[in-house]
Formats: C-alpha cells, structure tokens, sequence
C-alpha cells in the first residue's frame, strides 16, 4: 500500500478507522457484499477525485519525498468498458539529468496505441536502476489509481512498456508487479535478476535488436525466449510471449518494435488467475493476485506455488510462515465449502465467511476494485485459520 501526500492522509486515516475500529463477526450474503463494495469504490473515488485532478493538472505524483513527472496523451474513442493504458518507460539511466530528460521527450513520441491513454513518466532519479527502485512501484501504482478517475481507464487493461533502461525496468516490474498489468512489452533491456516464473499469467513480449551486443541484450533476449517456450510447453494454460531478435538492428531497432503496442492491446487482466507463481524480487511486495503475506514478512527469495480449481484451493509450496489466501463470489461460490490443501494434506475443508471489514480493508489495502476480496483464510506454519 503506498502512502499519500498530505492531503489525502484524513481520508486514509478516516477509511482506516472505519476499517479496523469496530471489526463485526456477522456473515453476509454474496448479494450484501457486492452492495459493500460499490459504496466503498464509489466513496473513495468521490473523495479522492480532487487529488488526482490536481495529479492530473500539475502532470506530477507525489509520495512523500519520492515524485514522478509524466505526460498523457489520449487516442482514440472510449471503449464501452473504459479506456486502456500504456505506461511508456524511457531510456537513459546512469548519467547527467539533461540526458534523461532528452529520453523521456523521446518517449512521448515514439509510440501510438489505436486507443488508450499514453502516459509517459520521466524516471525519478538519474541511475542505472532508475525504472526498478522501490519507490516506482507506488508511484506507478498510484498513477494507475488516477487514470482510473480521470480517464476512465480499465485496471485490466493497463499495459506497461519500456525502451532500453526502460527496457531493464520492464523486466523487473512485469514480474514484480504481474497482478498490475494485462501485458508487458520489453524493448532492447537487459533482465539482470528478474524473476521470469512470475510471468506465468502475464504475457509479455520481447524485442532487441540482433546487434545489440552491449549487455549481452541480444544473447539473453535468445536467452529468455528458450526459456519461455519451455515454460509454456510444460504449463500449457500459461507464459504467453513473442519474442523478437530484429534482424540486422543495432540498440536502435527503427520503430520495428512498435509491433508490440497493438499485440499487448489483445489482452485483459485476469485478477484471479487459476495458477500462481510468487518469488519475491530483491524488492518485496505485500500482495500477488488473490495471496498476500503480513505487512513486513516478506523476504526476498521466498516462493509460493498455489492453485485452485472449483471449491478447492492447493499450495504446492510455501515459504511464508503466513501465508493469506483472499476470496470473492468471483473466484468460486463461498455459499458452498472450501477445500484448502497443502502437499497432498488437507488442512481445512468448509465454509468461509463474508465480511464487511474484509471488503473495505481489501481495497484500503489495493484501490483496486477487481482486487475486493470479502473472505480470507490463513495458513500459518502449516495450519489454517479464519
């Protein structure tokens, strides 16, 4: 969860105390936890709106000391079912504030989706890593959040891209961040450490140019391809990809790689996908699709492998001492049992409550409205709890 500027810090405090003052025990029905969640949306969504105007306005987003300058431009009419996003990332890194700058104006131009809202950010800092600190998370997260008010943008169709540096940043927060987006394009990167078995339920696409030698980029993009196909041969509903070594381009592939724009814009979030794979990068996150882990539990390396499928959720593997697992209507019927099993044991079987104060700490959590979730169950050291 990100934390906000100076303005919004009533609003959060107000929202939290309503949250977690006065936790009720009573059980809803699925039909009182859909009427639940559209007053939460709506009312924070009234009460936010004039922050992400001034956001908007002032094309900044500010996070306590950590800022994000950025430029939007909109393409296209409004699909019934909002509009899209593609969050540009642009290259440079390690290197004077004059050079960034010339690379984020390089970006505003270099791609156009048919439809959707292009938003560009100019990198906060001026380093090697400057797409993939810890600080961008939140700031992209809360860039999102605006969209969502003032364009009427779909948070299951926002799709993040990135060119060179903006490239490394793509491999890491696709990953990282693979709850966020519907797809991911990375253009002329390097990956460095990213975690390429997070990307089972986000397509992603891959293009270098077959000289660039620098980095290795050309070699690790054959690299991650080889890697993918075998991934998706032996996981057959996952590791959507395309990849693409452009023949005979150096580091600058001419705008061949434009291609990717319209095949990322073929694909929809899907917030509950069947199967998860959770590594924690060197930067780790509180939440992934419908698991989370106790706010300041999470380590980098630790690894969950779960599924479900019907009434039955499996955990092949866990390394969290506490593991949450959230749930809605969505996902299955909570009117009928829950089977909840871990390496072949069966730790619960029955059913699970709605709860008012799930629904609103869940989106106090993610302002995500695909990500309400108005039951939960703990799995701690092995055993469940409600």
């Amino acid at each position: 969860m990100f934390l906000f500027k100076a303005a919004s810090v009533f609003l959060f405090c107000l929202l939290a105390s309503l949250t977690f003052a006065q936790p009720t025990t009573k059980s809803i029905t699925a039909k009182e936890a859909v009427a639940e969640a559209e007053k939460v949306i709506s009312n924070y969504k009234e009460n936010y709106r004039s922050e992400a105007e001034a956001d908007w306005e002032n094309g900044k987003i500010q996070i306590g000391s950590d800022s994000l300058l950025f430029t939007v431009k909109v393409f296209g009419e409004k699909p019934k079912d909002g509009r899209s996003m593609f969050i540009s990332m642009h290259g440079g890194g390690n290197g004077p504030a004059s050079m960034n700058d010339q690379q984020y104006k390089n970006q505003q131009r270099l791609y156009k989706p048919a439809e959707g809202v292009y938003f560009v950010p100019r990198s906060p800092s001026n380093t090697w890593n400057m797409w993939h600190q810890e600080s961008v998370d939140g700031l992209l997260e809360k860039a999102i959040l605006d969209a969502v008010i003032m364009e009427d943008v779909n948070p299951n169709k926002v799709y993040v891209m990135g060119y060179s540096a903006g490239g490394d940043g793509v491999y890491q927060l696709a990953p990282r961040m693979a709850d966020h987006w519907a797809a991911a394009a990375m253009m002329a990167g390097h990956p460095g450490d990213a975690a390429i078995l997070n990307l089972r339920n986000l397509p992603f696409f891959l293009a270098v140019g077959e000289k660039d030698a620098a980095y290795n980029r050309n070699a690790l993009l054959t690299e991650w391809s080889n890697r993918l196909d075998s991934l998706q041969a032996t996981d057959k509903g996952g590791f959507i990809h395309d990849a693409h070594l452009m023949a005979g381009m150096p580091h600058w592939m001419k705008q061949q790689d434009t291609i990717s724009v319209a095949w990322m814009a073929k694909f929809k979030r899907n917030p509950y996908p069947k199967k998860i794979n959770w590594i924690q990068d060197d930067v780790v996150r509180k939440h992934f699709y419908w698991l989370s882990v106790p706010q300041g539990s999470a380590v980098k390396g630790h690894t969950v492998f779960a599924s479900y499928h019907g009434q039955e959720i499996d955990i092949q593997k866990n390394d969290n001492d506490t593991l949450y697992i959230h749930l809605n209507d969505k996902m299955m019927n909570l009117d009928k049992p829950v089977t909840i099993q871990q390496n072949g044991k069966v730790l619960f079987k029955g059913k699970v409550a709605r709860k008012t104060e799930l629904i609103q700490q869940s989106y106090a959590d993610r302002r995500d409205a695909d990500y309400i979730f108005c039951s939960r169950v703990a799995v701690v050291n092995g055993k469940v709890t409600m």
